[in-house]
């Protein structure tokens, strides 16, 4: 096991998850704690954070309760400049049609979708390359690269988040911070109820899937845990899609 731990252990290491109280964020903020990182949690909901901690048994956790659509709530949570591994995967998905689509619709999606993950790599980045150890994972989506289901100012800020990663890699890869992103499949969490909501849809994007089911939280563990370890050491600047090949048909 010692080759394992060399390859993937996170002993020793500090991560910190935003939208780590639930669905994907708190399936990989767990599995970066079972890999042995220190964990915090990062969401707007005390009493959400303080149950997704007491359920990470074992693991070293620390919450922060914070609106990332909020400049200054950004700006408090980036004060921790002890981060080694940040993975953004807190989100705000507000998609009516687009002639529906208002400006404080914009707003507020593109603040935390795409600002806040901008913000947060300007502060930690550069820390991360000073001490020549980091890793940034930044959760994407489909709509990033295909529109459908009313995209609007979601897809673009994934897709802006897309681009932010490559940003990010190039500025920092040199200095031994990898920046790399993940894409979901349509995935079952609090995020997705109206989608899930339908069964019609959610029976339509199970067909469209390579595996013949949606996305699971925990199908997140893996990735995460192989995007902050040395095991990818050399990969930045690219995007995993983690969709049971719906992004392949």
């Amino acid at each position: 096991m010692s080759y394992l731990d060399d390859l993937f252990g996170l002993a020793g290491r500090t991560a910190m998850v935003t939208g780590g109280s639930s669905g994907i964020g708190l399936a990989m903020a767990t599995a970066l704690g079972r890999a042995g990182a220190r964990v915090i949690l990062v969401a707007r909901t005390p009493s959400r954070l303080a149950a997704a901690a007491g359920d990470m048994s074992g693991i070293e956790v620390e919450t922060l309760s914070a609106d990332l659509a909020d400049r200054a709530d950004v700006a408090r949570v980036a004060e921790r400049s002890d981060v080694d591994i940040l993975v953004n995967s807190a989100a705000v998905n507000l998609r009516p049609p687009l002639d529906e689509l208002t400006d404080d619709d914009w707003d507020v999606t593109l603040a935390a979708n795409l600002t806040a993950p901008f913000l947060l790599g300007q502060r930690l980045g550069p820390a991360m390359a000073a001490r020549g150890w980091g890793r940034i994972i930044n959760v994407v989506s489909q709509q990033a690269f295909r529109a459908y289901g009313n995209s609007g100012a979601y897809g673009a800020a994934k897709a802006g988040l897309v681009g932010l990663t490559r940003s990010q890699a190039e500025a920092w890869s040199g200095r031994g911070v990898t920046v790399n992103a993940i894409a979901p499949g349509v995935v079952h969490t609090p995020l997705t109820e109206p989608v899930f909501a339908d069964p019609a849809k959610v029976a339509a994007h199970e067909r469209r899937a390579m595996i013949g089911r949606n996305g699971l939280p925990e199908d997140f563990a893996g990735s995460a845990v192989y995007l902050a370890s040395s095991a990818a050491a050399a990969v930045t600047g690219q995007t995993l899609f983690v969709d049971g090949g719906y992004n392949a048909t």
